[in-house]
């Protein structure tokens, strides 16, 4: 009955070819303008998953109450020596802070005027009282740079040092650092290769690591989501303003951009371009395939304007019921190409070898009746099962999935009509050719012979196979952390893998919101003890501890250091002729105490430099004085400003720190960082669990990959079982027996478990991006078995010589080329779906030309 009614169906649709292309035709138009208006694509992964989950709720209520750290777009400013670093970034903050065009806001986190003041403060009292001591010690040096801050000044403090040794006054070992980094720059200077000097590494020593290797612009864009890159224009603003820098042109100073928005905007492209790429070649491919396969063009026009049909109107199904693709339901276009065909040259291959009892081909219209009556019920149950292999993921928390389920669902459907309706029309139209012959492998019948003679030892050696898959299942790897299917090469990218090398700028990070700051405190020092965090951020840590002992030591340090470094007046800015005199006069007073010092004392590199700067023309004096003197003004001001700490209370912390770690109603966050090297995935969660075990409701970075993860696999495990219950009811309903369902089902089992070897011993790691290789197993697995054990219920003989034999072979070779499209993308995401749909495809194909055969029961109309 199905069949006679899929017959009529087709028949009707080549009597009335023209009104059906027609009414296509205006589904196409209405499909373009869906897709050019609602469609668009998201290339943020915090969309992959449901927002009703606990970890998403948690995650996301951090972001709405600490909107500043949201939607960020940073410049990681590397630099040759600290102050250049700053002064970078300062001058990257005044452009950006005045470009509203692209930017809502500009911060320069470690540029903060309170942090700079107190920074003394937050030094252990170890490393604190060795640096006030060094900074007493250079007390006169100091004061003569403080009335001088230029070259003269320095190398006049030089030459009190030589007279110092001449007294018998010995220079503190604590002095030597800073004596070897003068005797380095001075002998650059003297050599014509004039570089900054870093006062600040030179006076603050150890203060000027508080903040770490970099410099951070954090800005948020104005997003344009219009655009397919919505923070393109944002991203080229900062680049322009970063590549107008001196510092940056001079090369002493780079800055690569990263942050939320620009990964987004990256990896859209990159997989933008796989996923066009794929497409294209795919369609081209698939082209040269139907050659092969149906040898006619037309036959192959008809199918290929058939397939972008269905592609057309399955995009604009998507337009309507998603609106926004992300990154893995992008992919259904080219999982729509490597399905879809299967069906068109299912149809057209039995169209192609239907033949007249007296061996004559029949007329196009009666062929194509036929056609109809033999293929349109094995394609509709293939149809359905395939929808419901990915229908089964629509209900699943992985929202990426289930998206992808839900467009592909649909899609197998509509390719089902436009395989039943359109397809005829066109090959009508077309006024499609018939084969001369039969369309199988006639030479395959030595095969079919030999794998129904040993069927024993295949289907054996085929169990063996299975048992080995069940058990490598538990060693299957899968990584959920978004980053490791990110394309490492782009600029983003390298930006964070520097910043995962340092604790304090890690993306893997823990948050807690606690209800106020007092259990923030104990949260804070229960978390500190863990052996995987290395600090705690909250905003009791901004208040330093031991202080007052701290507030003692700095106040003498000030009343002996402070009247030297203020109200001096300053002398005038010297003339080369002053820097020379004073350059001699500081190598004379050295060179006479030469016998006085160790070999190996950087005073003697120091005399020697001075001597060649004596001689130094105009030109390279100047530059030496510039070079050396760049930054001392501003760390003078700086060491004015360090000796002047006032005590620091909860209350007393600026608005502008306290407002990213305490809310208006009390609320307090906890920001927890780690150690080690947390993009491995064991050392990740073993952070996370031990900051689970101090509080259930941590949130953060860290448990979102982890969540991930395990939502993932909940997910698919649900699905993968739903899936196989909903094929077996839509075999069960078709074929009305259960052996006939177990013979469908048995060969997608073995595939399943066959990959599952191959992505062990390859190895291949799943993760959220070719994890949909699962979907597409069942699907492609269930219509490639569906047609051999049909077929073999209606009486065929020899399924290796079968037409459906080659249908199934070239459908697989298209389906493989739209897949290996993939896997030759540059995004590693991309690539790792395509290798995984190539394995799954590999194994689904071997259990189908190999298995299936052997696995037939015997009839009495086979041969033995």
């Amino acid at each position: 009955m199905l069949a006679s009614l899929i017959s009529r169906i087709v028949t009707f649709c080549a009597q009335r070819a023209w009104l059906v292309v027609a009414i296509f035709a205006l589904l196409v138009g209405g499909s373009v303008l869906a897709t050019t208006t609602l469609l668009g694509v998201t290339t943020n992964t915090d969309e992959m998953f449901s927002s009703k989950l606990p970890w998403k709720q948690r995650n996301a209520e951090l972001t709405k109450l600490f909107p500043q750290n949201d939607n960020l777009m940073v410049a990681v400013i590397r630099s040759d020596i600290p102050e250049q670093g700053r002064e970078t970034a300062r001058q990257l903050g005044r452009i950006l802070s005045v470009d509203h065009k692209n930017f809502q806001t500009v911060r320069l986190p470690d540029d903060n005027p309170f942090l700079q003041n107190h920074g003394l403060l937050y030094l252990d009292k170890p490393v604190l009282g060795p640096l006030l001591d060094n900074i007493v010690a250079a007390q006169p040096f100091l004061g003569t740079l403080a009335a001088d801050p230029s070259a003269r000044g320095l190398f006049g403090a030089l030459g009190l040092i030589g007279e110092g040794v001449a007294a018998g006054q010995g220079v503190p070992d604590s002095f030597a650092p800073e004596l070897r980094g003068f005797a380095q720059s001075l002998n650059d200077a003297a050599n014509g290769h004039a570089r900054d000097l870093s006062w600040q590494n030179l006076l603050a020593g150890p203060l000027s690591s508080l903040a770490g290797s970099y410099e951070f612009v954090l800005t948020q864009p104005r997003l344009d989501f219009t655009s397919l890159q919505p923070g393109g224009a944002a991203s080229d603003a900062m680049r322009s303003a970063i590549n107008s820098l001196p510092f940056v042109k001079s090369g002493h100073a780079n800055a690569m951009i990263t942050g939320e928005v620009q990964l987004n905007d990256e990896e859209f492209s990159t997989v933008a371009h796989g996923m066009g790429f794929g497409l294209v070649t795919s369609l081209v491919l698939v082209a040269l395939w139907l050659v092969l396969a149906v040898h006619s063009p037309r036959v192959i026009v008809p199918i290929l304007i058939t397939l972008v049909v269905g592609l057309l109107l399955t995009t604009g199904f998507a337009a309507i019921s998603v609106g926004k693709l992300n990154l893995i339901s992008v992919a259904f276009a080219i999982l729509f190409v490597g399905i879809a065909v299967d069906f068109a040259i299912q149809f057209s291959v039995r169209f192609r070898g239907q033949r007249l009892p007296n061996g004559q081909a029949m007329p196009i219209q009666e062929a194509l009746a036929h056609t109809g009556s033999e293929t349109g019920h094995q394609i509709l149950v293939a149809a359905l099962a395939t929808a419901a292999g990915f229908l089964a993921f629509v209900p699943t928390s992985f929202v990426g999935v289930a998206q992808l389920g839900l467009i592909a669902g649909i899609g197998m459907l509509i390719a089902f009509v436009c395989t039943m309706t359109l397809l005829p029309a066109l090959l009508h139209i077309c006024r499609a050719h018939l084969g001369r012959g039969t369309p199988g492998f006639a030479r395959l019948a030595p095969m079919d012979h030999a794998v129904r003679r040993y069927r024993k030892p295949i289907l054996g050696l085929f169990s063996l196979l299975a048992v080995i898959g069940l058990a490598l299942i538990p060693m299957l790897h899968f990584d959920a952390d978004p980053l490791h299917t990110k394309n490492p090469h782009t600029e983003g990218m390298k930006a964070l893998h520097l910043l995962e090398q340092d604790p304090r700028s890690s993306p893997y990070t823990g948050e807690l919101l606690a209800p106020n700051l007092q259990v923030a405190k104990e949260k804070a020092a229960a978390f500190s003890k863990l052996s995987s965090v290395n600090e705690v951020i909250w905003l009791g840590a901004f208040v330093p501890e031991d202080q007052q002992t701290k507030l003692a030591m700095v106040q003498d340090t000030a009343s002996i250091l402070l009247p030297t470094l203020i109200g001096q007046p300053v002398a005038p800015a010297p003339d080369a002729n002053a820097l020379r005199t004073s350059a001699k006069a500081a190598a004379d007073k050295l060179g006479s105490v030469l016998d006085k010092l160790k070999p190996n004392d950087p005073l003697r590199d120091i005399q020697s430099a001075l001597a060649k700067l004596a001689q130094a023309p105009d030109e390279q004096i100047l530059a030496a004085n510039a070079a050396l003197t760049r930054f001392l003004p501003m760390q003078l001001d700086q060491l004015k400003n360090i000796l002047q700490p006032t005590p620091v209370t909860l209350e007393n912390i600026p608005p502008d720190v306290a407002r990213d770690y305490v809310l208006p109603d009390g609320r307090a966050l906890v920001s927890i960082h780690p150690k080690g090297r947390m993009s491995d995935n064991k050392v990740l969660y073993h952070f996370l669990s031990q900051m689970r075990s101090v509080d259930p409701n941590v949130a953060g970075s860290a448990l979102e990959v982890v969540e991930s993860a395990r939502t993932m696999v909940h997910a698919f495990s649900i699905a993968a079982l739903s899936a196989i219950v909903m094929i077996a009811i839509i075999l069960f309903v078709a074929l009305r027996r259960i052996l006939d369902m177990a013979l469908v089902l048995a060969p997608l089992l073995l595939s399943a478990l066959l990959t599952v070897i191959l992505v062990v011993t390859v190895p291949e790691t799943l993760n959220y991006a070719n994890i949909i290789a699962l979907p597409l197993l069942l699907g492609v697995g269930v219509s490639f078995n569906i047609y051999f054990v049909m077929n073999w219920r209606s009486g065929v003989k020899g399924p290796l010589v079968s037409p459906t034999a080659r249908a199934v072979l070239f459908s697989a070779l298209t389906t493989g080329t739209a897949f290996g499209s993939l896997a030759a993308s540059h995004h590693p995401g991309t690539s790792s779906m395509g290798r995984l749909l190539l394995m799954s495809l590999g194994c689904t194909l071997v259990a189908t030309l190999v298995f299936i055969p052997a696995l037939l029961p015997k009839r009495s109309i086979d041969q033995e």
